[in-house]
Protein backbone atom coordinates (compact mmCIF):
# COMPACT_ATOMS: atom_id res chain seq x y z
CA UNK A 1 0.00 0.00 0.00
CA UNK A 2 2.91 2.42 1.07
CA UNK A 3 4.57 1.84 -2.53
CA UNK A 4 0.74 2.74 -4.49
CA UNK A 5 0.81 5.83 -2.66
CA UNK A 6 4.31 6.74 -3.27
CA UNK A 7 3.46 5.87 -6.77
CA UNK A 8 0.35 7.83 -6.96
CA UNK A 9 1.72 10.81 -5.31
CA UNK A 10 4.83 10.72 -7.65
CA UNK A 11 2.34 10.73 -10.51
CA UNK A 12 0.62 13.74 -9.64
CA UNK A 13 3.99 15.64 -9.47
CA UNK A 14 5.15 14.47 -12.51
CA UNK A 15 1.98 15.33 -14.30
CA UNK A 16 1.59 18.98 -12.83
CA UNK A 17 3.35 20.71 -15.62
CA UNK A 18 0.97 18.86 -18.31
CA UNK A 19 -1.82 20.02 -16.45
CA UNK A 20 -0.67 23.73 -16.70
CA UNK A 21 -0.59 22.92 -20.15
CA UNK A 22 -3.92 20.91 -21.00
CA UNK A 23 -5.43 24.00 -19.30
CA UNK A 24 -4.41 26.43 -20.97
CA UNK A 25 -5.09 24.74 -24.60
CA UNK A 26 -8.38 24.03 -23.36
CA UNK A 27 -9.13 27.60 -22.78
CA UNK A 28 -7.28 28.30 -26.13
CA UNK A 29 -9.26 25.98 -28.16
CA UNK A 30 -12.68 27.21 -26.31
CA UNK A 31 -12.31 30.26 -28.06
CA UNK A 32 -12.28 28.46 -31.20
CA UNK A 33 -8.25 28.97 -31.53
CA UNK A 34 -6.29 25.65 -32.50
CA UNK A 35 -3.07 26.25 -30.68
CA UNK A 36 -0.48 23.92 -31.66
CA UNK A 37 2.08 25.96 -30.22
CA UNK A 38 1.95 24.52 -26.78
CA UNK A 39 5.62 22.88 -26.25
CA UNK A 40 6.86 26.37 -27.54
CA UNK A 41 5.24 28.46 -25.21
CA UNK A 42 6.47 25.96 -22.12
CA UNK A 43 9.65 26.46 -23.38
CA UNK A 44 9.55 30.18 -23.56
CA UNK A 45 8.23 30.13 -19.94
CA UNK A 46 10.88 27.41 -18.42
CA UNK A 47 13.71 28.94 -19.87
CA UNK A 48 12.33 32.78 -18.60
CA UNK A 49 11.36 31.70 -15.63
CA UNK A 50 14.62 29.85 -14.84
CA UNK A 51 16.55 33.24 -15.66
CA UNK A 52 14.88 35.43 -13.64
CA UNK A 53 14.62 32.44 -10.59
CA UNK A 54 18.70 32.50 -10.80
CA UNK A 55 19.06 36.60 -11.01
CA UNK A 56 16.46 37.72 -8.40
CA UNK A 57 16.28 34.11 -6.22
CA UNK A 58 12.42 35.51 -6.28
CA UNK A 59 9.78 32.62 -7.07
CA UNK A 60 6.84 35.18 -7.75
CA UNK A 61 9.06 37.02 -9.68
CA UNK A 62 9.68 34.06 -11.51
CA UNK A 63 6.43 32.83 -11.96
CA UNK A 64 5.24 35.80 -13.30
CA UNK A 65 8.14 36.26 -15.95
CA UNK A 66 7.43 32.87 -17.12
CA UNK A 67 3.48 33.59 -17.32
CA UNK A 68 4.47 36.58 -19.18
CA UNK A 69 7.04 34.34 -21.99
CA UNK A 70 4.36 32.21 -22.22
CA UNK A 71 1.78 34.85 -23.10
CA UNK A 72 3.58 36.81 -25.62
CA UNK A 73 4.50 33.33 -27.29
CA UNK A 74 0.55 33.60 -27.54
CA UNK A 75 0.11 37.14 -28.58
CA UNK A 76 2.62 36.30 -31.41
CA UNK A 77 -0.13 33.57 -32.49
CA UNK A 78 -3.15 35.49 -31.28
CA UNK A 79 -1.81 38.58 -33.62
CA UNK A 80 -1.31 36.43 -36.62
CA UNK A 81 -4.12 33.97 -36.68
CA UNK A 82 -7.31 36.29 -34.92
CA UNK A 83 -5.56 39.85 -36.65
CA UNK A 84 -4.29 38.63 -39.83
CA UNK A 85 -6.56 35.31 -40.05
CA UNK A 86 -3.45 33.18 -40.27
CA UNK A 87 -3.75 29.49 -40.75
CA UNK A 88 -3.49 28.38 -37.17
CA UNK A 89 -2.08 24.90 -37.55
CA UNK A 90 1.13 26.72 -39.45
CA UNK A 91 1.33 29.30 -37.17
CA UNK A 92 1.38 27.07 -33.75
CA UNK A 93 4.10 24.89 -35.53
CA UNK A 94 5.97 27.62 -36.05
CA UNK A 95 5.29 28.99 -32.46
CA UNK A 96 6.71 25.70 -31.64
CA UNK A 97 9.79 26.11 -33.29
CA UNK A 98 10.58 29.80 -32.36
CA UNK A 99 10.35 28.55 -28.58
CA UNK A 100 12.63 25.76 -28.95
CA UNK A 101 15.09 27.93 -30.57
CA UNK A 102 14.41 30.89 -28.40
CA UNK A 103 14.83 28.80 -25.15
CA UNK A 104 18.24 26.81 -26.69
CA UNK A 105 19.43 30.44 -27.55
CA UNK A 106 18.86 31.52 -23.86
CA UNK A 107 19.25 28.59 -22.17
CA UNK A 108 22.78 27.40 -23.42
CA UNK A 109 24.71 30.02 -20.97
CA UNK A 110 22.85 28.51 -18.08
CA UNK A 111 23.41 24.86 -18.45
CA UNK A 112 24.55 22.93 -15.46
CA UNK A 113 22.90 26.13 -13.27
CA UNK A 114 20.93 25.69 -10.23
CA UNK A 115 17.92 27.53 -9.14
CA UNK A 116 18.92 29.02 -5.17
CA UNK A 117 17.82 27.85 -2.32
CA UNK A 118 15.40 30.23 -1.63
CA UNK A 119 13.06 28.99 -4.48
CA UNK A 120 13.96 25.53 -3.65
CA UNK A 121 12.68 26.17 -0.31
CA UNK A 122 9.47 28.05 -1.19
CA UNK A 123 8.10 25.32 -3.58
CA UNK A 124 9.53 22.88 -0.41
CA UNK A 125 6.52 20.24 0.37
CA UNK A 126 3.16 21.77 2.20
CA UNK A 127 0.79 19.54 4.01
CA UNK A 128 -2.84 20.62 3.58
CA UNK A 129 -4.19 20.82 7.58
CA UNK A 130 -6.77 18.43 8.29
CA UNK A 131 -6.88 16.92 4.67
CA UNK A 132 -3.00 15.56 4.19
CA UNK A 133 -4.65 13.33 7.49
CA UNK A 134 -7.63 11.94 5.14
CA UNK A 135 -6.50 7.63 4.67
CA UNK A 136 -4.90 7.20 1.12
CA UNK A 137 -5.97 10.48 -0.29
CA UNK A 138 -4.50 12.69 1.85
CA UNK A 139 -0.86 11.51 1.17
CA UNK A 140 -1.51 11.31 -2.08
CA UNK A 141 -3.28 14.70 -2.92
CA UNK A 142 -2.04 17.03 -0.26
CA UNK A 143 1.69 16.45 0.26
CA UNK A 144 2.43 18.91 -2.45
CA UNK A 145 3.93 22.06 -2.97
CA UNK A 146 2.06 25.31 -3.30
CA UNK A 147 2.60 25.02 -7.15
CA UNK A 148 0.45 21.56 -6.97
CA UNK A 149 -2.39 23.05 -5.12
CA UNK A 150 -2.40 26.06 -7.54
CA UNK A 151 -2.73 23.30 -10.33
CA UNK A 152 -6.01 22.18 -8.81
CA UNK A 153 -7.02 25.57 -8.22
CA UNK A 154 -6.83 26.74 -11.62
CA UNK A 155 -8.62 23.28 -13.24
CA UNK A 156 -11.66 23.64 -10.46
CA UNK A 157 -12.20 27.78 -11.00
CA UNK A 158 -12.14 27.13 -14.64
CA UNK A 159 -14.71 24.40 -14.53
CA UNK A 160 -16.58 27.21 -12.38
CA UNK A 161 -15.78 29.82 -15.24
CA UNK A 162 -16.70 27.73 -18.11
CA UNK A 163 -20.52 26.18 -16.99
CA UNK A 164 -21.18 28.51 -14.11
CA UNK A 165 -20.80 32.06 -15.08
CA UNK A 166 -22.37 34.33 -17.84
CA UNK A 167 -18.90 35.18 -19.37
CA UNK A 168 -17.92 31.39 -19.39
CA UNK A 169 -20.63 31.00 -21.68
CA UNK A 170 -20.15 33.54 -23.94
CA UNK A 171 -16.62 32.07 -24.35
CA UNK A 172 -18.23 28.50 -25.32
CA UNK A 173 -20.51 30.79 -27.52
CA UNK A 174 -17.98 32.73 -29.44
CA UNK A 175 -15.67 28.78 -30.13
CA UNK A 176 -19.31 27.14 -30.99
CA UNK A 177 -20.39 29.69 -33.63
CA UNK A 178 -18.81 33.15 -33.31
CA UNK A 179 -21.14 34.60 -36.28
CA UNK A 180 -23.87 34.38 -33.56
CA UNK A 181 -21.73 35.28 -30.94
CA UNK A 182 -20.86 38.58 -32.77
CA UNK A 183 -24.93 39.24 -33.73
CA UNK A 184 -25.56 38.75 -29.77
CA UNK A 185 -23.31 41.75 -29.46
CA UNK A 186 -20.58 39.37 -27.74
CA UNK A 187 -16.56 41.03 -28.92
CA UNK A 188 -15.41 37.46 -30.35
CA UNK A 189 -11.70 38.96 -31.08
CA UNK A 190 -11.48 40.68 -27.82
CA UNK A 191 -12.82 37.32 -26.55
CA UNK A 192 -10.51 35.41 -28.54
CA UNK A 193 -7.03 37.57 -27.48
CA UNK A 194 -7.87 37.53 -24.04
CA UNK A 195 -8.45 33.37 -23.36
CA UNK A 196 -5.57 32.79 -25.94
CA UNK A 197 -3.03 34.98 -23.99
CA UNK A 198 -4.33 33.61 -20.61
CA UNK A 199 -3.71 30.10 -22.21
CA UNK A 200 -0.22 30.61 -23.08
CA UNK A 201 0.65 32.11 -19.94
CA UNK A 202 -0.51 28.81 -18.24
CA UNK A 203 1.21 26.77 -20.44
CA UNK A 204 4.44 28.89 -19.79
CA UNK A 205 3.60 28.13 -16.18
CA UNK A 206 3.76 24.76 -16.66
CA UNK A 207 6.96 25.15 -18.42
CA UNK A 208 8.22 27.13 -15.15
CA UNK A 209 6.94 24.24 -13.31
CA UNK A 210 9.99 21.28 -14.84
CA UNK A 211 12.90 24.08 -14.75
CA UNK A 212 12.43 25.54 -11.02
CA UNK A 213 10.76 22.82 -9.03
CA UNK A 214 10.29 19.01 -11.07
CA UNK A 215 14.10 19.86 -12.23
CA UNK A 216 15.27 22.62 -10.74
CA UNK A 217 18.31 23.10 -13.32
CA UNK A 218 18.45 23.57 -17.18
CA UNK A 219 18.73 21.37 -19.16
CA UNK A 220 17.98 21.42 -23.12
CA UNK A 221 14.27 20.26 -24.44
CA UNK A 222 13.57 20.45 -20.40
CA UNK A 223 9.73 20.03 -21.84
CA UNK A 224 10.71 16.53 -23.81
CA UNK A 225 7.51 16.75 -25.39
CA UNK A 226 4.96 17.20 -22.80
CA UNK A 227 3.43 20.07 -24.74
CA UNK A 228 2.15 17.46 -27.30
CA UNK A 229 0.50 15.56 -24.96
CA UNK A 230 -1.03 18.29 -23.61
CA UNK A 231 -2.08 18.84 -27.23
CA UNK A 232 -3.60 15.40 -27.15
CA UNK A 233 -4.71 15.33 -23.45
CA UNK A 234 -7.16 18.58 -24.09
CA UNK A 235 -9.29 15.23 -26.42
CA UNK A 236 -8.79 12.52 -23.68
CA UNK A 237 -10.09 15.05 -21.32
CA UNK A 238 -13.15 16.15 -24.38
CA UNK A 239 -12.19 20.11 -23.35
CA UNK A 240 -13.30 19.53 -19.57
CA UNK A 241 -11.26 20.88 -16.97
CA UNK A 242 -12.47 18.28 -14.51
CA UNK A 243 -11.47 15.51 -16.61
CA UNK A 244 -7.97 17.27 -17.43
CA UNK A 245 -6.87 16.53 -13.98
CA UNK A 246 -7.53 12.56 -14.35
CA UNK A 247 -6.06 12.65 -17.42
CA UNK A 248 -2.73 14.81 -16.64
CA UNK A 249 -1.72 12.45 -13.68
CA UNK A 250 -2.41 9.39 -15.62
CA UNK A 251 -0.14 10.46 -18.27
CA UNK A 252 2.74 12.25 -15.28
CA UNK A 253 2.39 8.30 -13.56
CA UNK A 254 3.37 6.77 -16.93
CA UNK A 255 5.91 9.13 -17.07
CA UNK A 256 7.46 8.15 -13.81
CA UNK A 257 6.81 4.32 -14.20
CA UNK A 258 10.25 2.89 -15.03
CA UNK A 259 11.63 5.08 -12.19
CA UNK A 260 9.01 3.99 -9.44
CA UNK A 261 8.87 0.11 -10.93
CA UNK A 262 12.43 -0.98 -11.61
CA UNK A 263 11.98 -4.38 -11.61
CA UNK A 264 9.98 -4.00 -14.61
CA UNK A 265 13.22 -3.03 -16.31
CA UNK A 266 14.53 -7.01 -16.38
CA UNK A 267 11.11 -7.81 -17.99
CA UNK A 268 10.29 -5.11 -20.37
CA UNK A 269 12.61 -2.40 -22.22
CA UNK A 270 13.35 -0.07 -20.72
CA UNK A 271 12.83 1.96 -24.13
CA UNK A 272 9.42 0.87 -24.59
CA UNK A 273 8.59 2.03 -21.11
CA UNK A 274 9.91 5.53 -21.97
CA UNK A 275 8.07 5.17 -24.70
CA UNK A 276 4.35 4.70 -23.05
CA UNK A 277 3.18 7.68 -22.63
CA UNK A 278 4.14 9.25 -26.20
CA UNK A 279 2.34 5.39 -27.32
CA UNK A 280 -0.64 6.40 -25.23
CA UNK A 281 -1.19 10.06 -27.40
CA UNK A 282 -1.03 8.45 -30.21
CA UNK A 283 -4.08 5.71 -29.13
CA UNK A 284 -5.93 8.55 -27.60
CA UNK A 285 -5.69 10.17 -31.04
CA UNK A 286 -6.56 6.98 -33.21
CA UNK A 287 -9.58 6.70 -30.86
CA UNK A 288 -10.49 10.31 -31.02
CA UNK A 289 -10.79 9.84 -34.51
CA UNK A 290 -13.95 7.93 -34.25
CA UNK A 291 -16.65 10.68 -34.54
CA UNK A 292 -18.12 10.97 -30.93
CA UNK A 293 -20.57 14.57 -30.93
CA UNK A 294 -20.70 14.26 -27.21
CA UNK A 295 -16.76 14.82 -26.72
CA UNK A 296 -16.55 16.98 -30.22
CA UNK A 297 -14.28 19.70 -29.37
CA UNK A 298 -15.80 23.44 -30.05
CA UNK A 299 -17.64 23.72 -33.60
CA UNK A 300 -15.76 27.05 -34.44
CA UNK A 301 -12.38 25.47 -33.95
CA UNK A 302 -9.23 25.98 -36.19
CA UNK A 303 -11.45 28.56 -38.41
CA UNK A 304 -10.56 31.99 -38.29
CA UNK A 305 -13.29 34.57 -37.97
CA UNK A 306 -13.84 37.59 -40.51
CA UNK A 307 -17.45 39.36 -39.39
CA UNK A 308 -18.16 40.44 -42.96
CA UNK A 309 -18.65 37.17 -43.96
CA UNK A 310 -20.93 36.02 -42.10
Amino acid sequence: MNMVIAFLTAAIVSGTPILFATLGEILTEKSGNLNLGVEGMMLMGAVMGFVVGIKTGNPILAILAAAFAGAFGALIYGFLTIGLRANQVVTGLTLTIFGTGFSSLVGKPLMGEVVPQTIKNFFGTMNVPLLSKIPFIGPIFFTHNIFVYFGYVCAIVMGIYFYNTRKGLNLIAVGENPGCADAASINVNLYKYVHVLIGGALCGIGGAYLSLVYIPSWQENITAGRGWIAVALVIFAAWNPYKAILGAFLFGGLDIIAFRFEALTHYVSLYFIDMLPYLVTIVILVISSIKNNKNAGPQGLGQPYFREER
